[in-house]
């Protein structure tokens, strides 16, 4: 009977060993999208990162200011004051506006100054001239007396008025001084 199973697991053996019938093989598989592209997809997606780079940092950039010139922002300041009422407050405005020109006009140091010590810098600046440099500090101490006055004058000062006056002067003088340079 030893016999009999074991020929009989031969038998089996044999029997799973054969193979079934094979079905016919399936062509080759054609190459992927990404096989197909891959270096395009690289420098594709490279160009986009780079435009959209440029993009971002273009339209996120913060605008250019404008710089006006002094004369420009003088005037434009000192119309709007023209029609205000003149009290200490307009005074003390007009005085500044007027002292910043001067400054960026004549190129003078900046930083706040008195109006004795605003004097003295430009009646020491040959840019402006004596005659200019004396009428600015007359205007000033002007402004500042009626400013720091306990009664206020009746007649008003025009102090918007006179102050775009100045400045037209200063101008004339800062195109005549242009015209004839100096040599040293």
């Amino acid at each position: 009977m030893f016999c009999f199973f074991s020929g009989l697991s031969l038998f089996a053996q044999s029997f799973t060993n054969t193979l079934p019938a094979l079905s016919p093989a399936y062509p080759e598989l054609p190459p992927t999208f990404w096989e197909q592209h891959e270096s395009a997809i690289i420098v594709g997606g490279f160009a986009f990162l780079a435009v959209a780079f440029l993009f971002l940092r273009v339209w996120l950039r913060p605008e250019s200011k404008i710089i006006l010139p002094p004369e420009i922002l003088a005037r434009d300041a000192l119309t709007q004051l023209l029609r205000q009422p003149e009290d200490g407050k307009l005074l003390s405005e007009v005085s500044q506006i007027l002292r910043r020109y001067v400054a960026a006009a004549f190129e003078l140091p900046s930083g706040e100054m008195t109006t004795v010590e605003f004097s003295a810098a430009i009646a020491g600046n040959e840019k402006i001239g004596a005659e200019l440099a004396q009428t600015i500090s007359s205007f000033l101490r002007e402004c500042d007396e009626r400013k720091f006055s306990p009664v206020n004058s009746s007649a008003p000062l025009s102090a918007a008025t006179r102050a775009l006056e100045l400045i037209s002067l200063a101008e004339k003088a800062r195109d005549r001084r242009d015209a004839c340079p100096t040599t040293k």
